[in-house]
Protein backbone atom coordinates (compact mmCIF):
# COMPACT_ATOMS: atom_id res chain seq x y z
CA UNK A 1 0.00 0.00 0.00
CA UNK A 2 1.61 3.38 -0.85
CA UNK A 3 0.04 6.14 1.01
CA UNK A 4 0.97 8.49 -1.30
CA UNK A 5 -1.16 7.20 -3.51
CA UNK A 6 -4.30 7.43 -1.26
CA UNK A 7 -6.68 10.31 -1.19
CA UNK A 8 -9.86 8.91 0.38
CA UNK A 9 -10.20 6.84 3.04
CA UNK A 10 -12.95 5.22 4.78
CA UNK A 11 -12.77 3.99 8.42
CA UNK A 12 -16.06 1.36 9.74
CA UNK A 13 -15.70 1.56 13.39
CA UNK A 14 -13.49 5.27 13.42
CA UNK A 15 -14.59 5.84 17.21
CA UNK A 16 -12.84 3.24 18.50
CA UNK A 17 -10.03 4.70 20.15
CA UNK A 18 -7.06 2.62 17.89
CA UNK A 19 -9.24 3.79 14.31
CA UNK A 20 -9.75 7.59 15.32
CA UNK A 21 -5.64 7.97 15.86
CA UNK A 22 -4.65 6.87 12.11
CA UNK A 23 -7.69 8.45 11.32
CA UNK A 24 -6.71 11.53 12.68
CA UNK A 25 -3.28 10.81 10.86
CA UNK A 26 -4.62 10.78 7.17
CA UNK A 27 -6.31 13.91 7.89
CA UNK A 28 -3.00 15.42 9.08
CA UNK A 29 -2.09 14.16 5.21
CA UNK A 30 -4.43 16.09 3.87
CA UNK A 31 -6.56 13.01 2.67
CA UNK A 32 -10.11 12.99 3.02
CA UNK A 33 -11.39 10.80 5.67
CA UNK A 34 -14.97 9.31 6.07
CA UNK A 35 -16.47 6.83 8.32
CA UNK A 36 -19.19 4.57 10.20
CA UNK A 37 -19.50 4.30 13.83
CA UNK A 38 -22.73 3.06 15.61
CA UNK A 39 -23.21 5.30 18.71
CA UNK A 40 -22.09 8.80 18.48
CA UNK A 41 -19.76 10.21 21.30
CA UNK A 42 -17.48 12.92 22.47
CA UNK A 43 -14.53 11.55 20.31
CA UNK A 44 -17.12 11.19 17.25
CA UNK A 45 -17.73 14.89 17.69
CA UNK A 46 -14.22 15.82 18.11
CA UNK A 47 -13.66 14.17 14.72
CA UNK A 48 -16.41 15.92 13.01
CA UNK A 49 -15.46 19.14 14.02
CA UNK A 50 -11.55 18.20 13.00
CA UNK A 51 -13.09 17.91 9.32
CA UNK A 52 -14.33 14.07 9.24
CA UNK A 53 -17.18 13.12 7.62
CA UNK A 54 -19.35 10.47 9.88
CA UNK A 55 -22.36 8.36 10.29
CA UNK A 56 -23.92 6.31 12.70
CA UNK A 57 -26.57 3.96 10.72
CA UNK A 58 -25.70 1.33 8.61
CA UNK A 59 -26.33 2.46 5.06
CA UNK A 60 -24.21 2.21 1.56
CA UNK A 61 -26.30 5.07 0.50
CA UNK A 62 -23.62 7.32 2.36
CA UNK A 63 -20.59 5.73 1.25
CA UNK A 64 -19.16 8.71 -1.04
CA UNK A 65 -17.64 7.64 -4.25
CA UNK A 66 -13.82 6.93 -5.28
CA UNK A 67 -12.64 5.10 -1.65
CA UNK A 68 -8.95 4.22 -2.21
CA UNK A 69 -8.64 2.27 1.29
CA UNK A 70 -10.95 1.00 3.84
CA UNK A 71 -10.26 0.76 7.28
CA UNK A 72 -12.05 -1.82 9.48
CA UNK A 73 -11.73 -2.87 12.92
CA UNK A 74 -12.41 -6.88 14.45
CA UNK A 75 -15.36 -5.43 16.72
CA UNK A 76 -17.65 -5.04 12.97
CA UNK A 77 -19.61 -8.17 12.81
CA UNK A 78 -18.67 -9.58 9.39
CA UNK A 79 -22.64 -9.35 8.43
CA UNK A 80 -22.61 -5.54 8.69
CA UNK A 81 -24.07 -4.26 5.89
CA UNK A 82 -21.27 -1.78 4.79
CA UNK A 83 -18.21 -4.19 5.16
CA UNK A 84 -20.48 -6.90 3.07
CA UNK A 85 -20.95 -3.53 0.17
CA UNK A 86 -17.16 -3.14 -0.03
CA UNK A 87 -16.32 -7.10 0.13
CA UNK A 88 -18.62 -7.49 -2.87
CA UNK A 89 -17.76 -5.23 -4.81
CA UNK A 90 -13.87 -5.34 -4.54
CA UNK A 91 -12.16 -2.20 -2.34
CA UNK A 92 -8.53 -2.69 -1.03
CA UNK A 93 -10.11 -3.29 3.10
CA UNK A 94 -7.46 -3.41 5.93
CA UNK A 95 -7.58 -3.77 9.19
CA UNK A 96 -6.49 -1.29 11.53
CA UNK A 97 -3.18 -2.72 12.89
CA UNK A 98 -1.75 -3.73 9.29
CA UNK A 99 -2.22 -0.03 8.23
CA UNK A 100 -0.79 0.86 11.82
CA UNK A 101 2.32 -1.59 10.70
CA UNK A 102 2.49 0.29 7.35
CA UNK A 103 2.87 3.97 8.16
CA UNK A 104 5.06 2.90 11.57
CA UNK A 105 7.70 -0.44 10.63
CA UNK A 106 10.07 1.69 8.25
CA UNK A 107 10.36 4.36 11.26
CA UNK A 108 11.76 3.80 14.99
CA UNK A 109 8.63 1.89 16.40
CA UNK A 110 8.06 2.08 20.75
CA UNK A 111 5.65 -0.89 20.97
CA UNK A 112 4.04 -1.31 24.08
CA UNK A 113 2.77 -4.40 24.75
CA UNK A 114 0.93 -6.20 27.88
CA UNK A 115 -2.32 -7.36 29.23
CA UNK A 116 -2.53 -4.85 30.83
CA UNK A 117 -0.37 -1.64 31.96
CA UNK A 118 0.18 -0.38 27.86
CA UNK A 119 -1.79 2.63 27.24
CA UNK A 120 -0.26 4.35 30.50
CA UNK A 121 3.35 2.81 29.85
CA UNK A 122 3.03 4.32 26.03
CA UNK A 123 1.50 7.74 27.10
CA UNK A 124 4.64 8.31 29.67
CA UNK A 125 6.87 7.67 27.32
CA UNK A 126 5.48 9.92 24.33
CA UNK A 127 4.95 12.14 27.15
CA UNK A 128 9.05 12.13 27.98
CA UNK A 129 10.09 12.01 24.45
CA UNK A 130 7.66 15.28 23.24
CA UNK A 131 9.25 16.92 26.23
CA UNK A 132 12.67 15.81 25.53
CA UNK A 133 15.15 16.30 22.33
CA UNK A 134 14.68 13.43 21.34
CA UNK A 135 10.60 13.94 20.22
CA UNK A 136 8.77 11.28 18.81
CA UNK A 137 5.20 10.87 17.26
CA UNK A 138 3.07 8.23 18.89
CA UNK A 139 -0.30 6.21 18.38
CA UNK A 140 -1.79 5.75 21.41
CA UNK A 141 -4.71 4.09 22.91
CA UNK A 142 -6.23 6.60 25.16
CA UNK A 143 -6.69 9.99 24.87
CA UNK A 144 -3.23 12.21 26.62
CA UNK A 145 -4.43 14.58 29.17
CA UNK A 146 -1.33 16.64 28.50
CA UNK A 147 -1.88 16.68 24.72
CA UNK A 148 -5.70 16.17 24.70
CA UNK A 149 -5.14 13.35 21.74
CA UNK A 150 -4.35 9.70 20.70
CA UNK A 151 -2.34 11.17 18.14
CA UNK A 152 0.87 12.91 18.58
CA UNK A 153 3.41 14.48 15.45
CA UNK A 154 6.53 15.01 14.67
CA UNK A 155 8.61 16.50 12.08
CA UNK A 156 11.71 15.80 13.58
CA UNK A 157 12.05 12.55 14.52
CA UNK A 158 12.07 8.98 13.66
CA UNK A 159 10.63 7.43 16.61
CA UNK A 160 7.09 6.40 17.10
CA UNK A 161 5.24 4.96 19.64
CA UNK A 162 2.45 2.11 19.46
CA UNK A 163 0.60 0.50 22.14
CA UNK A 164 0.99 -3.02 20.65
CA UNK A 165 -2.21 -4.64 20.85
CA UNK A 166 -2.53 -8.43 21.54
CA UNK A 167 -6.42 -8.71 20.76
CA UNK A 168 -6.72 -10.66 17.35
CA UNK A 169 -2.75 -10.61 17.34
CA UNK A 170 -2.88 -7.38 16.02
CA UNK A 171 0.83 -6.40 17.26
CA UNK A 172 1.99 -8.62 15.04
CA UNK A 173 2.49 -6.48 12.02
CA UNK A 174 4.50 -4.81 14.00
CA UNK A 175 8.37 -4.24 13.46
CA UNK A 176 9.46 -2.01 16.87
CA UNK A 177 12.87 -1.32 17.33
CA UNK A 178 12.50 -1.38 21.07
CA UNK A 179 9.84 -3.18 22.64
CA UNK A 180 7.99 -3.44 25.83
CA UNK A 181 6.22 -6.24 27.83
CA UNK A 182 4.22 -5.42 30.63
CA UNK A 183 2.39 -8.19 31.89
CA UNK A 184 1.36 -11.75 29.56
CA UNK A 185 -1.78 -12.56 32.18
CA UNK A 186 -4.61 -15.04 30.53
CA UNK A 187 -6.84 -12.48 28.58
CA UNK A 188 -9.07 -13.04 25.29
CA UNK A 189 -9.06 -16.49 25.45
CA UNK A 190 -12.47 -15.82 23.17
CA UNK A 191 -9.23 -15.40 20.70
CA UNK A 192 -6.55 -17.39 22.05
CA UNK A 193 -8.00 -20.43 23.37
CA UNK A 194 -5.68 -21.05 26.02
CA UNK A 195 -2.72 -18.77 27.91
CA UNK A 196 -0.41 -21.59 26.18
CA UNK A 197 -1.60 -19.41 22.62
CA UNK A 198 -1.43 -15.61 24.05
CA UNK A 199 1.94 -16.73 25.54
CA UNK A 200 2.91 -17.78 22.26
CA UNK A 201 2.07 -14.94 20.30
CA UNK A 202 4.12 -12.70 22.58
CA UNK A 203 7.20 -14.65 21.71
CA UNK A 204 5.86 -14.46 18.15
CA UNK A 205 5.88 -10.46 18.69
CA UNK A 206 9.56 -10.39 20.16
CA UNK A 207 11.10 -12.12 17.35
CA UNK A 208 9.82 -8.96 15.18
CA UNK A 209 11.77 -6.56 16.81
CA UNK A 210 14.31 -5.25 14.53
CA UNK A 211 18.08 -6.58 14.42
CA UNK A 212 20.39 -4.34 17.71
CA UNK A 213 17.22 -3.52 19.38
CA UNK A 214 15.80 -3.76 22.55
CA UNK A 215 12.96 -5.72 24.99
CA UNK A 216 12.40 -4.35 28.06
CA UNK A 217 10.15 -6.72 29.51
CA UNK A 218 8.89 -7.21 33.71
CA UNK A 219 10.98 -8.72 35.97
CA UNK A 220 9.17 -12.49 36.22
CA UNK A 221 7.35 -12.57 33.16
CA UNK A 222 8.32 -16.17 31.96
CA UNK A 223 8.14 -16.21 28.23
CA UNK A 224 11.23 -17.23 25.95
CA UNK A 225 13.04 -14.95 23.54
CA UNK A 226 14.33 -16.51 20.60
CA UNK A 227 15.28 -13.27 18.72
CA UNK A 228 19.17 -13.66 19.51
CA UNK A 229 19.82 -9.89 17.57
CA UNK A 230 18.41 -7.82 20.17
CA UNK A 231 19.39 -6.56 23.77
CA UNK A 232 16.94 -7.41 26.82
CA UNK A 233 16.57 -5.80 29.90
CA UNK A 234 14.37 -6.44 32.88
CA UNK A 235 12.39 -3.93 34.97
CA UNK A 236 10.15 -4.27 38.07
CA UNK A 237 8.50 -2.23 41.15
CA UNK A 238 11.09 -2.58 43.53
CA UNK A 239 12.98 -5.96 42.65
CA UNK A 240 16.93 -5.38 42.75
CA UNK A 241 17.39 -8.29 40.52
CA UNK A 242 16.33 -6.06 37.31
CA UNK A 243 17.86 -4.00 35.62
CA UNK A 244 15.75 -1.01 36.16
CA UNK A 245 14.21 -0.70 39.33
CA UNK A 246 12.82 2.11 42.04
CA UNK A 247 14.35 2.78 45.69
CA UNK A 248 13.56 4.95 48.79
CA UNK A 249 9.74 5.31 47.55
CA UNK A 250 7.88 7.19 49.26
CA UNK A 251 4.94 9.88 49.04
CA UNK A 252 6.29 13.41 50.08
CA UNK A 253 3.84 16.42 49.38
CA UNK A 254 1.10 14.04 47.33
CA UNK A 255 3.52 13.04 45.15
CA UNK A 256 5.28 9.20 44.83
CA UNK A 257 9.18 10.23 45.11
CA UNK A 258 11.56 7.68 44.45
CA UNK A 259 14.64 7.15 42.87
CA UNK A 260 15.68 4.98 39.87
CA UNK A 261 18.30 2.16 39.87
CA UNK A 262 19.67 1.35 36.11
CA UNK A 263 22.77 0.10 34.45
CA UNK A 264 22.88 3.39 33.17
CA UNK A 265 23.31 4.77 37.27
CA UNK A 266 21.11 6.20 39.53
CA UNK A 267 18.23 8.99 38.90
CA UNK A 268 17.39 10.32 42.06
CA UNK A 269 13.91 12.16 43.47
CA UNK A 270 11.90 11.54 40.54
CA UNK A 271 8.42 12.92 41.61
CA UNK A 272 5.64 10.91 39.53
CA UNK A 273 2.84 13.95 39.66
CA UNK A 274 -0.12 10.93 39.07
CA UNK A 275 -1.84 8.89 41.36
CA UNK A 276 -1.35 5.45 42.09
CA UNK A 277 0.82 3.21 43.29
CA UNK A 278 1.02 0.44 40.22
CA UNK A 279 1.95 3.98 38.56
CA UNK A 280 5.30 3.76 39.58
CA UNK A 281 6.25 0.78 37.99
CA UNK A 282 4.26 1.83 34.61
CA UNK A 283 7.06 4.81 35.27
CA UNK A 284 10.40 2.83 35.18
CA UNK A 285 9.32 1.01 32.35
CA UNK A 286 9.04 4.28 30.22
CA UNK A 287 12.65 5.62 31.96
CA UNK A 288 13.99 2.55 30.65
CA UNK A 289 12.72 3.44 27.27
CA UNK A 290 13.47 6.75 27.60
CA UNK A 291 16.74 6.06 28.72
CA UNK A 292 17.58 3.89 25.75
CA UNK A 293 16.42 6.46 23.24
CA UNK A 294 18.90 8.93 24.66
CA UNK A 295 16.47 10.92 26.63
CA UNK A 296 18.64 12.67 29.87
CA UNK A 297 17.84 12.50 33.22
CA UNK A 298 16.69 15.92 33.91
CA UNK A 299 14.56 15.82 30.97
CA UNK A 300 12.76 12.92 32.14
CA UNK A 301 12.11 13.84 35.74
CA UNK A 302 10.27 17.34 34.24
CA UNK A 303 8.09 15.09 32.23
CA UNK A 304 7.19 12.62 35.05
CA UNK A 305 6.65 15.74 37.56
CA UNK A 306 4.26 17.11 35.14
CA UNK A 307 2.89 14.04 33.33
CA UNK A 308 -1.42 14.77 33.98
CA UNK A 309 -2.37 10.64 32.73
CA UNK A 310 -4.93 9.33 30.53
CA UNK A 311 -8.17 10.16 30.50
CA UNK A 312 -10.00 6.70 32.11
CA UNK A 313 -6.97 5.54 33.26
CA UNK A 314 -7.46 6.40 37.20
CA UNK A 315 -8.91 9.96 36.13
CA UNK A 316 -9.48 12.04 38.86
CA UNK A 317 -12.76 13.68 38.71
CA UNK A 318 -13.81 14.96 41.77
CA UNK A 319 -10.82 15.38 44.76
CA UNK A 320 -12.03 16.72 47.85
CA UNK A 321 -11.39 16.15 51.60
CA UNK A 322 -14.95 14.82 52.22
CA UNK A 323 -15.50 12.77 48.61
CA UNK A 324 -13.30 11.53 46.10
CA UNK A 325 -14.33 10.09 42.48
CA UNK A 326 -11.91 7.84 40.01
CA UNK A 327 -12.76 6.74 36.86
CA UNK A 328 -10.68 3.72 35.42
CA UNK A 329 -10.66 1.29 32.23
CA UNK A 330 -9.95 -1.45 34.29
CA UNK A 331 -11.79 -4.57 33.40
CA UNK A 332 -9.48 -7.44 33.93
CA UNK A 333 -9.08 -8.93 37.52
CA UNK A 334 -5.57 -8.19 37.73
CA UNK A 335 -5.96 -4.36 36.03
CA UNK A 336 -8.99 -4.18 39.06
CA UNK A 337 -6.82 -5.47 41.59
CA UNK A 338 -3.91 -2.84 40.75
CA UNK A 339 -6.54 -0.08 40.53
CA UNK A 340 -8.48 -0.64 43.92
CA UNK A 341 -5.01 -1.31 46.11
CA UNK A 342 -3.56 1.90 44.90
CA UNK A 343 -6.91 3.32 45.84
CA UNK A 344 -6.68 1.81 49.27
CA UNK A 345 -2.76 3.15 49.40
CA UNK A 346 -3.97 6.78 48.78
CA UNK A 347 -6.56 6.97 50.96
CA UNK A 348 -6.62 4.00 54.16
CA UNK A 349 -9.55 5.07 56.36
CA UNK A 350 -12.00 5.59 53.57
CA UNK A 351 -15.22 3.52 52.53
CA UNK A 352 -14.26 2.31 49.03
CA UNK A 353 -17.56 1.97 46.23
CA UNK A 354 -16.73 0.65 42.93
CA UNK A 355 -19.34 0.63 40.03
CA UNK A 356 -18.21 -2.10 37.79
CA UNK A 357 -19.45 -3.12 34.06
CA UNK A 358 -18.33 -6.71 33.32
CA UNK A 359 -17.06 -6.48 29.14
CA UNK A 360 -17.67 -9.62 27.63
CA UNK A 361 -20.03 -12.56 28.33
CA UNK A 362 -16.83 -15.24 27.56
CA UNK A 363 -14.34 -13.07 29.88
CA UNK A 364 -16.75 -12.80 32.76
CA UNK A 365 -16.99 -16.68 32.26
CA UNK A 366 -13.58 -17.43 32.14
CA UNK A 367 -12.66 -15.31 35.11
CA UNK A 368 -15.80 -15.50 36.99
CA UNK A 369 -13.55 -16.37 40.42
CA UNK A 370 -10.99 -13.99 40.00
CA UNK A 371 -13.36 -11.14 39.13
CA UNK A 372 -14.94 -11.74 42.52
CA UNK A 373 -11.62 -11.82 44.58
CA UNK A 374 -10.51 -8.56 43.17
CA UNK A 375 -13.59 -6.95 44.14
CA UNK A 376 -13.57 -8.51 47.21
CA UNK A 377 -11.19 -5.89 47.85
CA UNK A 378 -13.99 -3.10 47.71
CA UNK A 379 -15.73 -1.91 51.00
CA UNK A 380 -19.40 -2.00 48.41
CA UNK A 381 -19.87 -3.30 45.05
CA UNK A 382 -22.19 -2.01 42.37
CA UNK A 383 -22.31 -4.47 39.40
CA UNK A 384 -24.06 -3.27 36.04
CA UNK A 385 -25.15 -5.44 33.04
CA UNK A 386 -22.67 -7.70 31.09
CA UNK A 387 -21.40 -5.02 28.03
CA UNK A 388 -21.16 -7.45 25.29
CA UNK A 389 -19.21 -5.88 22.59
CA UNK A 390 -19.16 -8.12 19.68
CA UNK A 391 -20.44 -11.37 21.20
CA UNK A 392 -24.17 -12.78 21.89
CA UNK A 393 -24.73 -13.66 25.21
CA UNK A 394 -23.66 -16.73 26.68
CA UNK A 395 -26.63 -19.11 28.62
CA UNK A 396 -26.12 -19.06 32.25
CA UNK A 397 -23.32 -15.57 32.03
CA UNK A 398 -24.78 -12.72 33.36
CA UNK A 399 -23.92 -10.03 36.04
CA UNK A 400 -25.92 -11.83 38.62
CA UNK A 401 -24.30 -14.87 38.96
CA UNK A 402 -21.10 -12.84 39.23
CA UNK A 403 -22.77 -10.69 42.10
CA UNK A 404 -23.62 -14.25 43.73
CA UNK A 405 -19.40 -15.31 43.85
CA UNK A 406 -18.69 -11.74 45.66
CA UNK A 407 -18.49 -12.51 49.65
CA UNK A 408 -19.21 -8.98 50.73
CA UNK A 409 -22.40 -7.67 52.52
CA UNK A 410 -22.82 -4.48 50.42
CA UNK A 411 -23.11 -5.52 47.24
CA UNK A 412 -25.93 -4.24 44.41
CA UNK A 413 -26.98 -5.19 40.88
CA UNK A 414 -28.51 -2.30 39.27
CA UNK A 415 -29.62 -1.69 35.16
CA UNK A 416 -28.01 1.66 33.59
CA UNK A 417 -31.46 3.09 33.51
CA UNK A 418 -31.66 2.97 37.64
CA UNK A 419 -28.00 3.67 37.85
CA UNK A 420 -27.96 7.25 38.46
CA UNK A 421 -31.52 7.17 40.22
CA UNK A 422 -30.08 4.84 42.86
CA UNK A 423 -26.93 6.34 43.43
CA UNK A 424 -27.84 9.17 46.12
CA UNK A 425 -28.97 6.44 48.25
CA UNK A 426 -25.22 5.32 49.32
CA UNK A 427 -22.94 6.65 51.30
CA UNK A 428 -19.82 7.66 49.35
CA UNK A 429 -16.79 8.48 50.55
CA UNK A 430 -14.22 7.02 47.27
CA UNK A 431 -16.22 6.11 44.24
CA UNK A 432 -14.99 4.10 41.60
CA UNK A 433 -16.24 3.30 38.13
CA UNK A 434 -14.62 0.47 36.14
CA UNK A 435 -14.60 -1.18 32.66
CA UNK A 436 -13.98 -1.14 29.51
CA UNK A 437 -18.07 -0.95 28.04
CA UNK A 438 -20.02 2.24 27.75
CA UNK A 439 -19.80 2.62 31.65
CA UNK A 440 -17.88 5.91 29.98
CA UNK A 441 -21.32 7.49 29.30
CA UNK A 442 -21.99 7.64 32.85
CA UNK A 443 -18.98 9.36 34.00
CA UNK A 444 -19.94 12.62 33.36
CA UNK A 445 -23.76 12.53 34.86
CA UNK A 446 -22.43 10.84 37.69
CA UNK A 447 -19.78 13.69 38.43
CA UNK A 448 -22.55 16.31 37.75
CA UNK A 449 -24.70 14.52 40.14
CA UNK A 450 -22.15 13.74 42.85
CA UNK A 451 -20.97 17.67 42.86
CA UNK A 452 -24.64 18.85 43.24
Amino acid sequence: MNLNNIHKVYFLGIGGIGMSAIARYFLSRGISVYGYDKTPTQLTSELITEGMNIHFSEDVNSIPDNIDLVVYTPAIPKEHLEYKYFQDNYFEIKKRSEVLGIITNSSKGIGVAGTHGKTTISTMIATILKGSSVDCSAFLGGISKNFDSNLLLSNKSDYVVIEADEFDRSFLQLKPIIAVISSVDADHLDIYGDKNELTKSFEDYISQIKDDGILIIKKGIEIKNKNNHISTFTYSFNNIESDYYASNIIIKDGYYTFDLISPKGIIKDIKLGYPGLHNVENAIAAISVALNSGVNAKEIKKALLGFLGVKRRFDFRIKTENLVYIDDYAHHPEELKACINSVRNLFPTKKVTGIFQPHLFSRTRDFADEFSKSLELLDEVILLDIYPARELPIPGIDSKMLLDKINIKAKFLYSKDKLLINLPNHHLEVLLTLGAGDIDQFVEPIEKLLKS
